[in-house]
């Protein structure tokens, strides 16, 4: 992108920055209202969320990003860590502990690549300074950590450096001294000081304690990858995604499905079309990997015979069943749109809550299991070393004339594409800002962490004797549900930007 142009007498100069969590997201605006860039806002929400929201995020986990100048070149971070090169040897793949650390972990990476596209120097201490002192000082508990908290708490007992969240109910202050000390060496040596500096040789140290054996190799290898973004046409606009390894692809390749399906329908008949296409873009998302012939495959998918032919295949007075397991994950989204038109639409994630269960005692950082999505058996997504894990992360940006026009993401693992495409249904097609677009009922398809059953689970909507009719197998869940994904949403239009995140979180 280079360095962030100076600002045009004739351009917009509003900008709004968006996140899960009501400090973070003044930290981001008041940057942006002193004329810092997107990414630097970014960069602000982000390491504050590491620590406001220690339960779904943090550094020691992966982020993905889509980055935009005001001209509308979108661009992809994938900041996801690669395995570590002993994971040669590992034949058994653990959900949580130190079985479960198989990667190395990529979110700081995102904060430099990012800065250094935007040419953005802003000093680290304006930008990590709002996060170490929260970290020492302590932040209030809030409402969503201490659910998790307590949705954990008989596995949390056994968990590694657990007892500072363990015993933190709402309301509560948290400390997290060692994790303090990190974001000032962040500060003070740089953030290349995480993979190949001081910091870097204390995270391998502590690593090393949890029985996990990685090396200098392992970090210094480490990147943020910066590519172009795939993209499908909907509606007069553009739709951006970051590509595989993530299931960026799935999400563009619904919205595909839906367009190649004609006009928007009206009420049951428009709910059940959108739950099949996500199904009929699931089918194809088993194949979704790191390699060479995924992405070709990928790219594929968003061809316009093959969505017209899915589009086909969706019969308009029967559900598909839903043959997917459940993937569980959590994540925060946050987004930033500066005075000069720049654009971030990030998602920052330790994959499940509270991530691989593991605190590294000098670093306090949580660590997060990206790699439990690894298999074994030979096949898409094979854990080896150097591969990187197939990732539920998936930010967006839509254009429309050339110009930054949407930013949304949210949280939800597998929901992230069915929430997003409620969302940009309502907010396209219906043409409903970003509050109301929010507020619009939301599906999610298969099991969940408190609903095993593979059926679909929908806000609600008015439609659902209809929806059963046509063989959906419903089960209620409630109003603005957490389960239905935290989600946010920036509008750009002419000299008017709103904005909004998601009444399901804290935003």
């Amino acid at each position: 992108m280079g360095p962030t142009p100076a600002p045009d007498p004739g351009l917009n100069m509003a900008f709004c920055a968006i996140s899960p969590h009501p400090e973070a997201t003044k930290i981001g605006n008041a940057l942006l209202a002193d004329g810092h860039s997107a990414a630097a806002a970014a960069v602000a929400m982000g390491a504050y969320l590491s620590v406001a929201m220690p339960h779904f995020c943090g550094i020691g986990g992966d982020a993905v990003w889509l980055v935009s100048d005001r001209t509308g070149a979108v661009q992809a971070i994938n900041g996801i860590g690669q395995a570590f090169d002993f994971t040669a040897q590992v034949d058994q793949i653990d959900t949580r502990g130190p079985r479960s650390i198989l990667t190395t972990a990529a979110a700081v990476a995102t904060w430099d690549a990012a800065l250094r596209l935007f040419g953005d120097t802003t000093a680290l201490s304006t930008l990590l300074g709002p996060a170490a002192r929260a970290a020492a000082d302590g932040i209030v508990v809030t409402p969503s950590q201490a659910f998790w908290r307590d949705m954990r708490a008989e596995e949390m007992a056994a968990w590694h450096g657990f007892a500072p969240y363990r015993n933190a109910p709402a309301g509560s202050l948290l400390r997290q001294p060692a994790l303090a000390n990190t974001l000032t060496a962040l500060i003070e040596n740089g953030l290349p000081d995480f993979y190949t500096g001081t910091l870097a040789n204390t995270i391998l140290d502590d690593l090393a304690q949890l029985g996990v054996p990685a090396t200098a190799a392992d970090l210094a290898a480490t990147s943020a990858r910066v590519t172009p973004a795939l993209s499908v046409g909907y509606r007069g606009a553009q739709l951006y995604a970051p590509p595989p390894p993530t299931q960026g692809v799935t999400t563009l390749q619904i919205m595909g499905i839906l367009a190649a399906s004609g006009p928007a329908r009206t009420g049951a008949a428009d709910y059940h079309l959108m739950v099949e296409a996500v199904k009929r873009a699931f089918l194809d998302r088993r194949t979704l990997d790191d390699s060479p012939q995924a992405h070709a495959a990928a790219i594929a998918t968003l061809a316009p015979a093959h969505l017209q032919a899915q589009a086909a295949a969706i019969d308009p007075n029967q559900a598909l069943p839903w043959p997917w397991p459940y993937n569980s994950a959590d994540t925060v989204y946050f987004a930033a749109y500066d005075q000069n038109g720049g654009c971030v639409s990030a998602l920052q994630s330790t994959y499940f809550d509270w991530g691989s269960g593991c605190v590294l005692p000098q670093t306090g950082l949580i660590w997060h299991n990206r790699g439990a999505s690894f298999g074994l058996t030979d096949g898409p997504n094979r854990l080896a070393p150097r591969r990187r894990p197939f990732h539920t992360l998936n930010p967006g940006i839509a254009t429309k004339g050339g110009k930054p026009w949407l930013l949304y993401g949210t949280q939800g693992a597998d929901g992230q594409p069915q929430t997003l495409t409620v969302l940009l249904r309502h907010a396209i097609d219906q043409n409903l800002p970003p509050a109301d677009a929010l507020r619009a009922p939301r599906f999610l398809l298969g099991r969940t962490f408190s609903d095993g059953r593979d059926t679909l689970k929908l806000e609600p909507t008015g439609y659902e004797d209809a929806l059963r009719a046509l063989g959906h197998q419903i089960s209620p869940i409630a109003p603005l549900s957490p389960l239905a994904g935290q989600a946010g949403m920036i509008r750009i239009e002419g000299e008017t930007v709103t904005c909004a995140h998601d009444q399901r979180g804290q935003g």
